[in-house]
Formats: C-alpha cells, sequence, structure tokens
C-alpha cells in the first residue's frame, strides 16, 4: 500500500508566485483546462478559450452555483436575459457616464496603464523600502485626489509631482490622465450614427433589474425573492493579465435578492454567512485562504458592501462581492423607463419600491481559485507527482476504468463497465502505458478514483479502487462501483 498523502501541502511554498502561475498555466494547457485564445494567430491578450476538461470543470462549477441559488431556495428563479440591450438600460445604470478608469499612456513604450494602479504600486514600494512615513504621506495625498474633482488632473499631478516612472520603459515620460470607459459598443444595423448604437453589457444585473416585474408576476413571487443568472459579460479592461483572473470576456454568477426597506442588514448578513459557507462546503476550497473585505468607501448605489477574497499565488484578490444596492437601480430605470417598478404588499397594504441585496461572482475566476487550490505537489512511491485534489463532486472526470493488462478479457471488462458508468458520470477509459503511469495521469488532472480491472477481475468479478488524494487501495465488487460513486460524488 502507497504512502498516505492526504495532507500533504497543496503547493511548494518555497516557490515565487511567478513559478505556480506558470506551472498552473503549463498544466492548463497540457491536459486540456485552459488553452490560449487564437494561439496559431499569435493569441489574443487576456482571451482563452476552455479545453475539454475546462468546461467539464467550469460546468461543474456553475452547477454547484445554479443548484444552490435555485433549488435549495423555494423563492429564487432563473433568467438568461440578451447580452444586448435597450442603450436607455445603460443611461439609467449610470454606465454610461460613469463606467471608467484612469488611463494614462507611457510615450515612451506606448503602452497604457491605470493612473490609479501606478500611484497604488509607488506606495507599495515606498513601503518595502521601509519609507513608511513618506508612504503614508502619499497616501493621504492619493485619497485625497480620489475624492475630489478633477480625478484626472489630481492623479496627474500626483503621479508628475512624485516623478513615477513607467514600470515597463523606466521612462518619465507621461501622457495626461483621462476617463476611458469600459463598455465595448457597436452601431446596430446598417447606419452607423451616434443613435444606433449599442453595447456589450459590462454586467449581468441590469437585465434582473428591468425584467423585475415580468419575472415577478409570472412566477407568482412575494418580496422577498431572487432572480439569479449567469452569462457572458464584456469589458474593455486597460490591465488584464495573471491568466483566466482579469478577461475583457467573461462569465458572471449573479443573484439579485428583492426585499422591503428597511430589512436589508438582516438579510445582507445572512447572505454573507451562505455565500462564505457555499465555497467551503460546496466547492471544498481551504478555509484559511478565504477572508473578508469591507468597502469603507462605498459606491453611490451602495450602502453596505463585503468582497470574499481568496489567497492567490499572485496576492489576496476579489472573487465575489456582496452588496446591499438599495433601491438605487430599480428606481433609475422606474425614472427613465416612465415605467413603474414599485410593488404591492398585500399582507401591509404598502406600495415601495423594493431594496436589494447582491451576490455576485466570477465564474473564471472561481475556476482558477478552484485550480489553484487543487494544485499540489507531492512524492508519492518514490516519484514526484503533481496532484490536483478537486472536490470529487466538482472533478472534471469522475472515475477513470483502467485495465491492468491489453489482454485476457480485462479492456472488454473495463469497456462494459465505462458503458455503464457514462450514463451517469464523465468516466476516462485508459488502458496506454504502465499502471502506474496511468495513474499520474489521472491525479494530474484531479480524477478522485480509479478503478483496476486486473487477473482478480476474472476470478471474483472485484476491482481495485485507488484513491486520488491518498494513493490506498481497496477491492469492490465491479457490480457497486456505481453506487460507490454515487455515495462518494454527492
Amino acid at each position: 500500500m502507497s504512502k498516505d498523502t492526504s495532507n500533504s501541502p497543496r503547493v511548494h511554498k518555497s516557490e515565487s508566485p511567478e513559478k505556480i502561475m506558470e506551472k498552473l498555466v503549463s498544466l492548463s494547457k497540457r491536459r486540456g483546462f485552459v488553452f490560449q485564445s487564437s494561439e496559431i494567430y499569435g493569441g489574443l491578450a487576456s482571451c482563452w478559450d476552455y479545453g475539454p476538461l475546462g468546461v467539464e470543470l467550469k460546468r461543474n462549477i456553475k452547477d454547484q452555483w445554479w443548484n444552490t441559488m435555485t433549488k435549495t431556495h423555494d423563492n429564487i428563479v432563473g433568467l438568461d436575459a440578451a447580452i444586448m440591450m435597450n442603450p436607455k438600460v445603460w443611461e439609467a445604470s449610470g454606465h454610461v457616464q460613469s463606467f471608467n478608469d484612469p488611463m494614462i499612456d507611457d510615450k515612451t513604450s506606448k503602452i497604457r496603464y491605470r493612473a490609479d494602479h501606478l500611484i497604488e504600486g509607488y506606495i507599495k514600494s515606498l513601503q518595502k523600502k521601509g519609507k513608511i512615513e513618506e508612504s503614508e504621506r502619499v497616501h493621504k495625498e492619493y485619497e485625497t485626489a480620489l475624492n475630489n474633482e478633477p480625478v484626472t488632473k489630481n492623479l496627474y499631478d500626483l503621479i508628475i509631482k512624485e516623478e513615477i516612472k513607467s514600470p515597463d520603459s523606466g521612462a518619465f515620460n507621461w501622457t495626461e490622465v483621462r476617463q476611458f470607459n469600459l463598455m465595448f459598443h457597436s452601431p446596430l444595423g446598417a447606419v452607423a450614427d451616434g443613435s444606433s448604437i449599442v453595447y456589450l453589457r459590462p454586467e449581468t444585473a441590469q437585465g434582473i433589474f428591468v425584467n423585475f416585474h415580468t419575472v415577478r408576476e409570472s412566477s407568482r413571487m412575494k418580496i422577498p425573492f431572487g432572480i439569479a443568472q449567469i452569462g457572458k459579460a464584456f469589458r474593455n479592461e486597460i490591465v488584464k493579465g495573471n491568466f483566466v483572473f482579469r478577461m475583457i470576456e467573461f462569465e458572471q454568477m449573479e443573484m439579485q435578492y428583492f426585499i422591503k426597506p428597511g430589512t436589508q442588514m438582516e438579510t445582507f448578513k445572512a447572505w454573507q454567512e451562505e455565500r462564505m459557507n457555499w465555497y467551503i462546503e460546496r466547492l471544498g476550497i481551504q478555509k484559511e485562504k478565504l477572508s473578508w473585505y469591507k468597502h469603507d468607501q462605498l459606491a453611490h448605489y451602495a450602502d453596505a458592501a463585503y468582497d470574499i477574497k481568496y489567497e492567490f499565488p499572485f496576492g489576496v484578490e476579489e472573487i465575489e462581492g456582496i452588496h446591499s444596492r438599495t433601491d438605487f437601480d430599480l428606481s433609475r430605470h422606474q425614472e427613465y423607463s416612465g415605467k413603474s417598478l414599485e410593488y404591492y404588499d398585500q399582507d401591509s397594504k404598502e406600495r415601495y419600491i423594493p431594496y436589494v441585496v447582491e451576490t455576485s461572482a466570477g465564474c473564471d475566476r472561481l475556476f482558477l481559485t478552484v485550480l489553484a487550490d487543487a494544485y499540489s505537489e507531492d512524492e508519492i512511491d518514490g516519484e514526484n507527482r503533481v496532484c490536483l485534489r478537486f472536490k470529487p463532486s466538482i472533478a472534471p472526470v469522475k472515475a477513470a476504468v483502467l485495465p491492468l493488462m491489453k489482454k485476457e478479457g480485462m479492456p472488454d471488462i473495463a469497456m462494459s463497465l465505462i458503458k455503464d458508468l457514462q450514463q451517469t458520470f464523465y468516466v476516462q477509459y485508459d488502458e496506454s502505458g504502465s499502471i502506474g503511469k496511468r495513474y499520474r495521469r489521472q491525479d494530474e488532472i484531479g480524477t478522485p478514483f480509479c478503478f483496476t480491472v486486473d487477473h482478480d477481475t476474472l476470478q471474483d468479478q472485484t476491482v481495485t479502487v485507488r484513491y486520488r488524494d491518498s494513493a490506498n487501495q481497496e477491492r469492490i465488487s465491479i457490480d457497486s462501483v456505481k453506487t460507490f460513486l454515487l455515495e462518494k460524488l454527492f
């Protein structure tokens, strides 16, 4: 029996973040999780394609989210709104006017940066050099710049005053700071003028808000109730990178929960607890790598906001936001559309515009979270191995069936078992190479269980089941394999 490695470290902590990310990207391409989009033409920055195993893992994450939202709550229903909507939607939401980032260009390298990120990086560099008082002074001036108009001029003046240089070229040769709208837009129809402009949605939430009444009435919902949606969103990000963490085309998993005004804080706290537990219980994320971040500077529409953050190899970053959005969204759409979005409470005989508590997670970020959290390296049978320790319920491949040899009827028995399991699970058949190499291949893609058909199978109709995390093995009846998987996976 092999050494029990179930408690082995997920990664080698001595390695640099860059090296760990390099390994994740390499593994993703080698084993079919994620590929560079249009790679044969040189690719496109921050655009990625999900390969055969990637689509399975991503679908499993989405299914876990969707089932939790719509099947364990009897007052949350689903929606799939169109990506393109009437442009007035984005005027009402404030995206046309204020969905901007401050950008600045290095005239020497022609590289574009976010001005606020440049200053934040400069402050961190001062801290690393031990210049604490100086970093605190710049931080105060930075906050003043953000909180006073004109923000773009204030940020530019601070960059010039501190002589902040380009991170890539080292030059001090900047353009002025200007606001850059993150929405993609395109003319609709044959006439390319301002009146025909439509936008690719930068978030999925607005599709929920404009359908508030139609969903409520068709589903016969009463306050409180929620609308859940998974869908693509698009942002022309200035700063891209860290693999699939920040992309220009990405998927969001959002739920807007409509409630009576005055109950938002109680509801907000309840969703905070539920969402954090979901990561630990449903995705199997290491609890110690998750943390809360409270927003002290709130968006104009919010009265409370927290982020769930995860400790990636490149730093602690947001993976989900929980926001109390007040009645801002419905009020704005009522104002701009001229249609009433009030709710009449038949029990209390009150009429009001509902408040909203939002949970919003990035599916691609959760994909990377699950991948990074599962990645481990250890030694087994005297060999180094890479293992993805996915929670079995979200693993892309649930089981592998391996004939020990390509003779004596073992492949036929293995294929018969595969066909039986395929009706319920995504499984793989592998007869190439030594049994040890086949185990390593399955470890590397995160398959939780391997079933080996061997000589004993021919005699007593049992198979060897091998556990991914511990590498331990036991014999079970071939007729009980499906029941075994159902118990272990769900």
